[in-house]
């Protein structure tokens, strides 16, 4: 599949780079993947790491392209969250691994994602946001109630509490699954941590995808360079995965 592709990931203002994102291209279909270590929880690195090479096994295992999308995206998170249960399966509640996710599927024209906490997918397209996936937090609850606004989120005293997660509990957790998402000429897709989505506005980000047009892997290095700027001296990991569709 010829499409234009980059991945970026910086490491903030923290210690440790706990992100891993990636791009796996084949013939037929391309997965995006943005997976977060939960810093808050013991080796978040290594938990990002092996949900990372869950999900990637998980579609280089399944034949191209995929016959069965949403099927498929289930069973790589499953997969991903039974690598980070595996870390520490023994250990007390608070003190086992944890990740998000958010992982894209694109094929035959189309995308199809899926995530599990606050790592997110934009769809974009005429330099505007068209879609974007709906966080696994208390905030997007309380964003949905209407009780704070978009940009209230990004400083909101609970915005660090993520209501699903890879690991942790043994069961499966719960994860939002989007239905067939056709995709137009120059249409842009997007997988990221928090630590990306959180230090920009979505109109500048969606505009900078189209100043930049002649190179995606220069609108990342931008955005996220601007997201650890805007966040600094706390910045997060700050990462990101993205694909342009030629049409």
């Amino acid at each position: 599949m010829k499409v234009d592709c980059a991945q970026l990931s910086l490491i903030g203002d923290r210690r440790e780079n706990q992100d891993r994102v990636s791009v796996i291209t084949h013939t037929e279909s391309c997965l995006l993947v943005a997976v977060d270590g939960m810093g808050g929880h013991p080796d978040g690195g290594r938990a990002a790491e092996v949900a990372a090479a869950a999900l990637q096994a998980a579609f280089l295992d399944v034949s191209r392209p995929v016959f069965d999308p949403q099927g498929f995206l289930t069973h790589a998170l499953g997969r991903a969250h039974e690598a980070v249960v595996a870390l520490a399966p023994d250990a007390a509640l608070e003190r086992r691994p944890r990740a998000t996710c958010a992982v894209c599927l694109v094929q035959d024209g189309n995308a199809y994602w899926a995530h599990i906490g606050d790592s997110r997918i934009y769809h974009i397209r005429d330099n505007a946001v068209r879609e974007r996936t709906r966080d696994h937090s208390h905030v997007e609850l309380l964003l949905h109630k209407g009780l704070i606004g978009e940009d209230e989120m990004r400083n909101h005293p609970m915005r660090n509490l993520v209501e699903g997660c890879l690991g942790g509990h043994m069961r499966l957790p719960g994860m939002s699954i989007s239905g067939r998402k056709r995709l137009a000429p120059r249409d842009v897709l997007v997988v990221c941590s928090d630590g990306f989505w959180s230090g920009l506005q979505e109109a500048a980000f969606a505009a900078a995808i189209g100043e930049h047009s002649a190179s995606l892997e220069d609108a990342l290095r931008w955005l996220g360079e601007t997201a650890v700027a805007n966040t600094a001296p706390a910045a997060d990991n700050t990462s990101a995965a993205a694909l342009r569709w030629p049409g």
